[in-house]
Order: C-alpha cells, then structure tokens, then sequence
C-alpha cells in the first residue's frame, strides 16, 4: 500500500506567513517522490473565526455568558456594537490580506471601526502616525480592531485564545501530562469546534495513510493533541506522527504512555530520515528500523534509534514546497509601528535556511548540546539562491527570511555576492551574531543584495556577563557591529536578557544604560527584554554549579522536560524588573524618554548606573582601520564609467589626463586621474565587477598594478579611490 502523508501545523503560529516545518518536509518528500499534502490549521481556523458567519455565531454563543455572570465594561461594549463588527469584518480581512487597499481611507478616518479597549493606546501613539502612510496606519488600526474581538473572545467565549498561540499555558513547562490529558477529556472548546470540522473535511478529502504534526511551540501542543484525538477516534486506521521545535526540546525524556492514545510515534531533531523510516515501517510490517523515534511497545514507551542509515546532508533535502498553503489568505498585522519589529507580523516571508545548527555553538544558555544546533552544516551559497529562484517562482512572493540560529558571516557575503550576479531583485533578513567580522564594507555588501534587517543577540549589555555566557562579543564591538549595520541602512534588532545567573542588581542597570545610549546614539532600532530560563540542554543546565545555581529538584519529568526551576546564589528577585525594563524599551524604541533617569522607570529603589554617559559615543568616534590585507576581496557593485579625455597644462608641462563620470542609482559623481592610471582602473573595475565569478583579492590588485606603476599604496590611498570607496568599492 502506498503511503499518503497530511502534514499539518496546528493553532496558532502567525498570522501573517506560515511556519515552514510542514514546506521543509514537503520538499524532501518531493524528491523522493512521496505524495503529501500539507496545511496551516491556524490561519484556516481564524479565517473562519473571523468571518461575517464566525461573528455572528460567536456573539450567539456569547450571549450565554452574557446571562449567566459577571461581564466587564470593555466586552459589553463590543457585545453592543457586534452589528457593526459584524457588518466590518469581511471587508476588514481582506484589507489584511492586501486585496482591499481603498478600504485604508475608510478606516483612517476613525469612524468606520467599532473601537473598545484596544484603541486607548492611540493617544500615545498620535506621533507615529505623522510617519506610516495611509495603509500602514489603517493595518494599525485594523490589527487593535482584531485585538478588541480577541480580548472578547477570551473574556466570553475561550479563555484559552491567543492570535499566534493557543492555550499556551498547558504546554509551557508541561513536566507532566495531567493538565493536558485533562483538557483532553473535557468537551472540545468553541475554537476546537472549527479546528475539527476543518479538520474532518481535509481527512475526508485527502484520505492520507499517515498524519504528521508540527509542533513548533507550546502555544500549538493542545491543539496538536485535540486533533490527534480527533483522527485516532474516527479513522484508527491512519498513522499518526509529532515532530517539531517542542518535542525537540521538551520531549527528549518522555516516559508517560498515555501520550501514546494520542499519537503513534514523536521523532526528534531533523525530521526527514526518520519519516522517511516510519514510511517503510508502515508498507513494510516487518521491518522495524527506526530513526530517533518514540513509540509504545507493550504499554511502555520505547525510544529507537536503530536504523543505519544517516541523516540527509542539506545538499539533499530538497527546496522547501509551499504548494496546497492559502498563501494569499495571510493577513498582514501591525501590533507595534516599530518598523523592525512589525517585521515579524507583516507581510508574508518565505523561509529558507543558510546552515544548519549554530557554527559558534557556545552560548551558555542555549541548547547547544542537541544536534540541532550542534551538527553545524551550511549550504552553499549558489544552491541557496537556486533555491530562491524556485520558491520565487512558486509563490511569486520575493521577500525571505533565513530562520538560521545565528547566520555565518562568510556565507551571508557569498550568498549576497550570488544574489548580485544573477541581479536577483530579493528582500531578505536574518539572525546574526554581533562579530566583527561585520565591517563597514560588508554591511553595504548585504545592503546592496537586498538584506534590510538583521536580529541579533546583545544578551546581558554588561562585559563580565557576555563573558560568562560565552557569547565571543563585547558590548563596544556590539555598538560598532550596530553601527556599521545601520549606515548601511540595515535595521538592527537585539535580543536583550536580563536575570542571568549571578546578575546582580547593579549589572541589570547598567545593561539597561548601555541599552539607553545605543538607542539614542541611533545604531539599534528594535529590541526585545527576555527573562533567563534554565533549559535541561545549555550548559547551565546541564552544569549548574559552574555558574552559582543550584536546581531546585533532579526529578526528571515523564513528559516535557526542558525549563528548569533553580535557585540562583544571588537571591535577587528579577521578576520585578520585568516591567520597567520592558516599558523603557518600548519608548526607546520610539526614539523617545532618552532623558529621563533609570530610576523613573521602577517602582523600587535602584542604584545609579556605573557606565559613563558618554560610553557608547565614544566608543563610536574610533576611525574604521582602512589597512586592507593581501586577501581582502576587492568588489566593485557599481557601473562603467563614462570616459573623456583631456590635457592638463603647468608651466609649459602637459600632462594628458582622464575624467571618469558614474552614475549610480541616485546621483552622479567624477573622478580625474592620469591617463595611464586611470585607462587601468576602467579595467579593473570590469574585471572586480560583482557580476564577474572571479573575484580579485587585494594582493592580485596590487600585483597587477605594479606591472606598469609603482607606487600602489599612493594611488590606493588617493582621492579618486577614496571617492570610489564611498559609491561601492568595497574591500571585503
């Protein structure tokens, strides 16, 4: 019998893309000739929910609550207003979904959309409008519109609903199965009801042999599970699988057999040899080869990892398949008018990977010992962009973000290097570390291939603590890196840390000044506060007292195992800094409260930062070294020149000289030379041309020079380059 796979993502990840564990496996099966379908369940489930026919029931099914208790103000408002939220939904969504852009001036004349709770927060943000256009200013006020009906939700209908997460609390530090199996056997909820009647229909069409779920997040177990049940009750026959960013970390010691009335199998890390496998196993009953795969055998959970055969080389998995998503159904939200940060939620992004796992690999509070970090493979760059022309070409969307744990340097120059010679017209953006090797040049580099924005961890803004974590950076190269990134014109985005083991109170202000003053010197535009977690496989975890924690227990779950509760030597409380941090942040990041004191920021008694005010600025003023070695790249990423000659004169001397006239994309500039020199330099700048496949390092420049002139160093150093320099000859 031949298999038929439905790989599904289930409630809720984003709105606005999809997430593309289930395109990754389709574009492995397709080179194995594998039948599958695949489907987001999440962006089905809300188009439903949000629909003139989704409303109209919702407040049905609301109006019994409305009878039955306490309701507050904010959902008896829209409870009131629900004709005029029914009547705006549809054309609202497909605003969202860029298929309705006259209904922009509608909405921004602020009497079309019913508003509750959710639009208080516009006094705050009146300045912001003076500088989003029409349609972002609408996508604003469409996305606390969709927040009001959710906030509704919520209080009335499923206390669980969540836009990008659903009932995340039973899956966030699940240790055991109880709650979730609980859950499991309570009525299905309003939400679940569309879940499965969209699920019931896809099974009854597709009729697949195996089902396999993507669980990236805690916020998609329950959901995974409701519709597990679902299928293992009304078709017992099909075969069902998990995989996915959750059961690779959380479920790596699962020992509860009551998982298993759920689902078949859970395999872990990469997920395409282990189907693969399972996909024999099932046209195959005797064979019994597993790879990294969870099942039960005679009521008790086994873990095989028997097979022989290795995991597929990136080379071979094929280009990710978006085929059978609704990828003109997303809805493009903006819940903040940060521009870096509506990244996330606007817009749609195909997601594609530079290497897989980490090629630093030694950040203390990261997962680092699993193989999905820890394999570090990266793809070439010409395989990359031949990846890229092919999703372009499927879903006619050129926007990519490279989902990678932290990109290489070295491959984001090749790869940009590729885009620029196959004149590729691509938006992308990507995770990085804040190293050095992001100089001046290369961020212009990646700037000119399309990359607009860059995330990247600062961590803990203090030089002890990147020590500690082994982070490789210090938060003065950080504010260079930043730096260079954004005269570039690439937007910067840190992932910030605060309650690391051992962070003293003192260190946790001095983080936020060093935060502060690269706000207000304007080299980050984004960042995001997160609160340290132990997890089982970082090395904090697994070596607590080398970093002054204790655990506060060794039992190890039976069923998610990742966040673990310690004890840190300190005794310092940092939940309490949670909402000072976050608050300061939200104004820094709309340039704005640079000069009000720490301290206005908390409710408590801080002390007064140590860092100098100036410590970030000055850090800034040092000259970029334009020493170039021999093996430096030499790039060219503008066009031929215009040439005229001409004779100079000087005391009875002539001299015959040349002009040389660019133009590039915004303006024109000249540059004279002599004859000689300059005849040289129109053909070195065709052969170091970024169109060329060769390309020319320092030393060959320098060489060839040489040939017919001698001093090099003066003429490298001389006006006309420095010039050149400034319009896109790049030294990489």
């Amino acid at each position: 019998m031949k298999t038929k796979l439905f790989l599904i993502t289930p409630p809720f990840t984003q709105l606005n893309t999809p997430y593309p564990a289930t395109a990754y496996i389709k574009g492995f099966l397709n080179t194995k000739n594998i039948e599958s379908v695949q489907a987001d369940l999440g962006i089905e489930v809300i188009l439903k929910l949000f629909s003139k026919e989704g409303l109209q029931s919702l407040f049905e099914v609301a109006s019994l609550k409305f009878n039955a208790g306490e309701i507050s103000d904010n959902s008896k408002r829209i409870y009131a207003l629900q004709d005029e939220y029914i009547k705006t939904i549809d054309p609202v969504i497909a605003f969202l979904q860029g298929k309705n852009p006259t209904l922009a001036l509608q909405i921004c004349q602020e009497d079309f959309l019913p508003e509750a709770s959710r639009f208080a927060q516009l006094e705050e943000l009146d300045w912001a409008f003076g500088t989003m256009g029409t349609q972002d200013k609408a996508k604003h006020l469409a996305t606390l519109y969709l927040e009001d009906i959710s906030d509704f939700i919520v209080e009335c209908v499923d206390a669980n609903f969540g836009f990008s997460r659903y009932a995340e609390r039973l899956g966030r530090s699940a240790n055991s199965f109880d709650e979730l199996y609980q859950a499991l056997q309570q009525e299905p909820t309003y939400i679940d009801g569309i879940l499965l009647s969209i699920l019931k229909e896809r099974i009854e069409t597709i009729e697949p042999t195996l089902f396999l779920i993507s669980v990236p997040f805690p916020g998609n177990l329950y959901s995974a599970f409701r519709s597990a049940q679902w299928v293992k009750k009304h078709y017992p026959n099909i075969k069902i699988s998990m995989g996915g960013g959750f059961p690779n970390t959380e479920l790596r010691s699962l020992s509860d057999a009551r998982v298993f009335e759920f689902i078949d199998y859970i395999t872990l890390d990469d997920g395409e040899m282990p189907i693969e496998e399972l996909i024999y196993n099932i046209e195959n009953p005797d064979h019994n080869s597993y790879k990294r795969t969870f099942l039960l055998e005679e009521g008790k959970v086994v873990y095989k990892n028997n097979s022989l055969k290795h995991d597929y080389k990136q080379s071979q998995v094929g280009t990710p398949d978006y085929s059978d998503l609704l990828l003109d159904k997303y809805i493009s939200v903006i819940e903040i008018v940060n521009p870096m940060h509506r990244m996330w939620s606007d817009g749609r992004w195909n997601k594609l990977t530079m290497a897989h796992g980490c090629y630093w690999g030694k950040c203390t509070f990261c997962d680092i010992s699993l193989d999905y970090i820890k394999i570090y493979e990266p793809v070439a760059a010409n395989l990359l962009c031949d990846r890229m022309e092919e999703m372009i070409a499927q879903t006619g969307e050129n926007g990519f973000h490279f989902v990678d744990e932290a990109a290489p340097p070295a491959l984001m120059r090749a790869l940009a290097l590729e885009i620029l010679r196959r004149k590729l017209a691509v938006t992308w953006w990507t995770n990085i570390r804040f190293e050095k090797s992001f100089t001046k040049d290369l961020c212009l580099l990646l700037k000119a291939s399309g990359c607009i924005a860059v995330s990247g961890g600062l961590e803990v803004a203090s030089d002890r603590l990147l020590k500690l974590i082994d982070k490789g950076v210090t938060v003065e190269q950080v504010a260079k890196v930043t730096r260079n990134f954004t005269e570039a014109g690439v937007m910067v985005h840190a992932y910030l840390m605060y309650g690391y083991p051992t962070q003293t109170i003192q260190e946790t202000v001095d983080s936020l000044e060093m935060v502060r003053q690269l706000f207000e010197v304007g080299v980050l535009q984004s960042g995001f506060w997160h609160q340290f977690a132990m997890t089982a496989h970082s090395p904090v975890g697994l070596y607590p007292e080398k970093f002054g924690v204790v655990k506060e227990t060794e039992v190890i779950g039976t069923f998610a195992n990742n966040d673990i509760n310690y004890i840190d030597s300190t005794g310092i409380d940092h939940d309490k800094f949670s909402f000072g941090l976050k608050k300061s942040l939200f104004n820094f990041m709309h340039g704005i409260c640079f000069d009000y004191e720490l301290q206005d920021w908390f409710e408590f008694k801080i002390p007064k930062t140590k860092i100098f005010p100036d410590f970030i600025f000055d850090a800034l003023q040092e000259e970029n070294d334009l020493n170039s070695k021999p093996t430096a790249k030499i790039v060219w990423l503008g066009g031929k020149p215009f040439v005229e000659h001409f004779t100079k004169s000087k005391k009875g001397n002539s001299w015959e000289m040349m002009t040389m006239t660019f133009h590039d994309k915004k303006e024109s500039f000249k540059i004279q030379t002599n004859k000689q020199e300059g005849e040289w330099l129109v053909e070195m700048l065709l052969k170091i041309s970024v169109s060329n496949t060769k390309i020319y390092t320092f030393q060959e420049i320098k060489t060839d020079f040489e040939i017919q002139s001698e001093d090099f160093e003066l003429f490298w150093y001389s006006k006309p380059i420095k010039t050149l320099r400034e319009f896109g000859l790049l030294v990489l």
